[in-house]
């Protein structure tokens, strides 16, 4: 390749079916011990060994209930369910590793105050090796779950969204100053208080008046992911995002999605090279395409096609139960993933039950590489060559063998291509991505903030 490599996250969520679903029942998988510190720690240790940037972990609030109109399957095949909070085993999996990121989802259910909190903690203790998927929620039983009548309009999310992170820039960037802590033990001074700032926020959804609960963490704000990408969603990512996460079935398709998250950095005045963008990818790899061939017979025994579609009828908000086998697919307005959607019902798109398991024959449907490793790398690398892409998020399907058959095989393989570090670079998750520093650059709007003091000053003295 020429000079450009690839960036590489594990694709996880803290549940035992995920992406691929049906492979917790082969016997080596051992992602039904998710509830244990053990498999976090050894996973992390295991990434770290492959020099991946981070480990991207996936979640849900509340369950997919969408097909044949219960959670009977969902159960039966621990489709996201149980799921547990992705937060809580970031610390211990930083524990065990000095280089590996986390980018962790977490949606708007809770306070901008107290998440902001939350955060910083966190980018503490890892030494800034946080990342944040900013996701809106899409799921009726979550937004009933919590206590809302009906989940709020696509749209408005965003809306919703937009000032959400207006309030978490004030807090992160702009409340305390890069100066303030002086932890000076004679003088009997830990902060100077002419330099920790008052957040005054008084908006459509969120009514914010304190100060910062955290000193300044080494990135203050972290290194912020979001997956959307309808035409709100590629505006809020355009805004917000340095990382964007897609997904798609040929190079055609996400080479013009590339290019519209790159257009949606311009629009909002910033470079196009300001977000990296990533694609989920499964991966079959052994030393041979003989034995890859066969590993992929035995997974597609194990795995569970329907699973992975009643999956997808929650994510698009369509009971793919109810079609026959060969009845194609009706647009239909929902409240879920509106690209989702419109993806599996546009017309004259050709999808029906039969093709929709086809296609998830493995319990999920994003693209699948199975070959030696010079086949990997090589498809590897013309996805990044064709459409633009910067790296991938490999999802798991055998847990851990899947990551560590990608790290002994392939990425020895990347690395004498060139097309991948041999080594981490020192630094904050954003320093490892972008090379820039630790901070957000001065072309993002999260930055605009760092000028908080001055606002404050400006406040009090017209009161």
């Amino acid at each position: 390749m020429a000079g450009k490599q690839i960036l590489l996250n594990a694709f996880n969520m803290n549940c035992i079916g995920h992406i691929n679903h049906g492979l917790w029942t082969h016997p080596r998988d051992r992602s039904v011990e998710f509830d244990t510190l053990e498999y976090w720690t050894d996973l992390a240790r295991l990434l770290e060994r492959g020099l991946f940037d981070g480990l991207f972990i996936a979640d849900i609030v509340g369950v997919y209930d969408v097909y044949q109109n219960g959670i009977d399957l969902t159960l039966k095949e621990a489709i996201q369910l149980p799921v547990h909070d992705p937060l809580l085993i970031a610390s211990a999996m930083a524990s065990v590793t000095r280089h590996l990121g986390f980018g962790l989802t977490a949606n708007l259910t809770e306070p901008p105050y107290v998440f902001a909190r939350r955060l910083s903690t966190l980018d503490h203790l890892t030494r800034g090796r946080i990342g944040w998927n900013i996701v809106t929620g899409y799921l009726e039983s979550a937004a009933k779950a919590i206590g809302r009548q009906a989940q709020v309009e696509h749209d408005r999310r965003y809306d919703q969204a937009d000032e959400y992170l207006q309030v978490l820039y004030q807090l992160w960037e702009g409340s305390w100053e890069d100066d303030a802590v002086l932890a000076d033990r004679k003088r009997r001074i830990y902060a100077q208080p002419d330099k920790v700032h008052k957040v005054h926020h008084h908006g459509e959804f969120y009514q914010v008046e304190g100060y910062h609960l955290t000193a300044p963490s080494p990135q203050r704000t972290p290194l912020l992911f979001q997956a959307g990408s309808s035409e709100r969603g590629l505006r809020f990512a355009g805004q917000h995002a340095e990382g964007v996460f897609i997904t798609g079935q040929n190079k055609a398709v996400v080479r013009e999605q590339v290019e519209r998250v790159r257009q949606s950095a311009l629009v909002a005045g910033r470079s196009a090279q300001a977000i990296k963008v990533f694609m989920g990818i499964s991966v079959i790899v052994a030393p041979t395409e003989a034995e890859a061939r066969d590993k992929h017979a035995e997974y597609l025994r194990h795995a569970n096609p329907e699973a992975g579609l009643a999956h997808l009828s929650s994510s698009t908000g369509i009971d793919f139960s109810r079609y026959a086998l060969d009845e194609p697919i009706r647009y239909q307005k929902t409240n879920a993933i509106e690209s989702v959607t419109k993806t599996f019902t546009a017309k004259d798109s050709g999808w029906t039950r039969r093709r929709l398991l086809e296609q998830h024959a493995l319990g999920g449907r994003y693209p699948l590489l199975v070959g030696s490793p010079i086949q990997v790398a090589d498809g590897l690398e013309s996805w990044i060559a064709e459409t633009g892409l910067d790296g991938f998020n490999l999802t798991r399907t055998v847990t851990p063998e899947s990551y560590a058959d990608f790290i002994d095989l392939v990425i020895p393989e990347l690395q004498s291509r060139g097309s991948y570090k041999t080594a981490y670079a020192e630094g904050t998750l954003r320093d490892k991505v972008f090379g820039q520093g630790p901070r957000l650059p001065q072309g993002h709007p999260g930055a605009g903030w760092r000028n908080l003091g001055q606002r404050d000053t400006q406040h009090r003295t017209a009161i």
